[in-house]
């Protein structure tokens, strides 16, 4: 039997650059996700806002 989660959609991180895949919880707004974590989320609004 083949592994179910081979044919999930990913996508690719712009901040880290990793490649993540679809999950469950994001089954509602999957075309929103741009970030793999909270963290790479937060790291692109400390790039906007700059040094202070």
């Amino acid at each position: 039997m083949a592994h179910k989660k081979a044919h999930l959609p990913s996508k690719t991180c712009p901040i880290c650059g990793l490649e993540f895949s679809w999950r469950k919880k994001w089954q509602l707004n999957w075309e929103e996700v741009k970030y793999c974590s909270k963290r790479c989320a937060k790291a692109r609004k400390a790039q906007r806002n700059g040094p202070v």
